[in-house]
């Protein structure tokens, strides 16, 4: 199947018919099966969404295996909520799939402050544009709120060879080996090879490949300890179909560089596009997390896909608004006023950032408080007082929204004489804020004529 953008190249992967068929605008969505990456491939390629669900929330009933243990129903789709909407219709447990199980999904999205992991070795190659589309794409999601943690890829590299190059390869053969033992010569390559290479294997090599792959899952878990969610790309590069032709396997095994260990190491995954290159080629990333984050990556996914300002598939057709992950509930959250060493740029503002908290604007208060710069503070602190009606200023604030299950660890690090109290906005509205008690008023310098914390500091970087 060729490519939706340039036909001498290759759509990518056994489930490239269904990715080309909606990046092409023929269908709305359509299913693939994914092993080793086939429902995301495809979708990298060709500017298209592959969601790749976790083991065993749709049912593979009916699929022909190809190894059942690890096989999985994935969506393709242009947008990231279609296929949501149709994760949510085809999920269910399913007593017929000796693999399907009832799992509960995570119903909160990842925090605003979320950390990504990121390979400590990248391979594209030699494909410099891809190199460079993933480099935009870290910026990207930088810009949504995560901060990049470098991970050691050595032990997903190890699982991911484990599916060809060990005794895991011989479920290959068995599903489909009343056909095969009979009939191997009308085979194609490579794939008579790879099942082949199945038949030789012992149940004692089996075992051993189990064990392996279990050292390899348990090395590569750790990571999840320092990151909510894994970037990598979708495939490091592009192949012509004649290069495809010529050596199918080392460069089919090039295209699963980032996606083999996925369903091996039981994730949930989401390619999504991220850029177009220079070539007029499309370049494409994955976001990866633990089994159950299915909803949480379509939410980070969509939130990613919608800044990129590219079309759907391989049409003229915009994306369109982004939906609602209908099963997402967001969390509860609680609105905070800040005023001085909290303001974003401040000292103290990564103690609002680590709690998952988000500015929303700034503003000010009615006339009816003064500031006050507290002497004796570490890190240099105001204290906004409310006096008589009218009798102040209106004073500079941000307000920040914070998830309520972090806000009692924050108010427990407010030092007296600084409480939490209610804050009357300028325009109307009330939040909870930053107050000071009366006393701390007695010899501080009264700063309510720089109207805000901001004006009076830098007064005294210019002084």
């Amino acid at each position: 199947m060729p490519n939706a953008f340039r036909r001498s190249y290759i759509s990518g992967g056994s489930s490239s018919g269904s990715a080309y068929v909606v990046a092409t605008g023929q269908v709305a969505f359509a299913l693939g099966t994914d092993t080793a990456g086939s429902g995301r491939v495809p979708a990298g390629l060709n500017n298209i969404v592959g969601l790749k669900p976790s083991k065993g929330l749709v049912s593979a009933c009916g699929v022909v295996p190809a190894a059942q243990s690890v096989d999985c129903v994935s969506i393709f789709a242009t947008t990231v909520g279609l296929a949501a909407r149709v994760l949510a219709q085809a999920m269910g447990h399913d007593p017929a799939d000796p693999y399907s199980r009832k799992l509960k999904l995570a119903s909160s999205p990842l925090p605003a402050a979320f950390r990504f992991g990121v390979p400590d070795r990248l391979e594209f190659f030699g494909d410099e544009l891809a190199r460079a589309g993933f480099r935009e794409a870290v910026t990207r999601l930088r810009d949504l709120g995560g901060t990049p943690v470098t991970i050691d890829y050595r032990p997903l590299a190890d699982a991911a060879a484990l599916l060809y190059d060990s005794a895991l390869v011989a479920e290959r053969y068995a599903a489909v080996r009343p056909f095969f033992d009979g009939r191997e010569q009308d085979v194609m390559e490579p794939v008579r090879g790879i099942i082949a290479s199945g038949c030789g294997y012992s149940a004692a090599d089996l075992f051993e490949a189990q064990t392996r792959l279990r050292t390899c899952a348990q090395a590569a878990d750790t990571m999840w300890d320092r990151i909510d969610v894994l970037l990598v790309p979708t495939a490091p590069t592009h192949y012509t179909i004649a290069q495809m032709r010529s050596d199918p396997v080392a460069l089919n095994r090039n295209l699963g560089a980032y996606t083999n260990f996925v369903n091996l190491l039981d994730y949930a995954a989401l390619s999504v596009p991220s850029s177009m290159r220079p070539d007029g080629l499309p370049f494409g990333i994955t976001l990866v997390g633990p089994c159950g984050s299915d909803w949480q990556l379509a939410d980070l996914g969509q939130r990613f896909h919608h800044t990129t300002g590219l079309l759907q598939g391989a049409t003229a057709l915009p994306l369109p608004d982004a939906e609602p992950i209908a099963a997402l509930q967001a969390p509860a959250t609680v609105k905070v006023a800040v005023v001085g060493a909290h303001l974003s740029g401040m000292p103290l503002n990564g103690q609002l950032t680590e709690r998952g908290a988000r500015l929303l604007h700034a503003a000010e208060t009615t006339p009816d408080y003064r500031l006050f710069a507290l002497p004796g503070t570490t890190p240099p602190k105001p204290g906004l007082l409310r006096v008589a009606p009218g009798a102040g200023s209106p004073i500079a604030l941000e307000v920040w929204e914070m998830p309520l299950a972090h806000y009692g660890s924050f108010v427990a690090l407010v030092p007296p004489p600084l409480g939490i109290g209610t804050v009357d906005l300028a325009g109307g509205g009330r939040v909870q804020g930053f107050l000071c008690e009366a006393r701390a008023s007695a010899g501080a310098q009264d700063i309510s004529h720089f109207l805000g914390w901001r004006a009076y500091i830098a007064s005294l970087r210019a002084a």
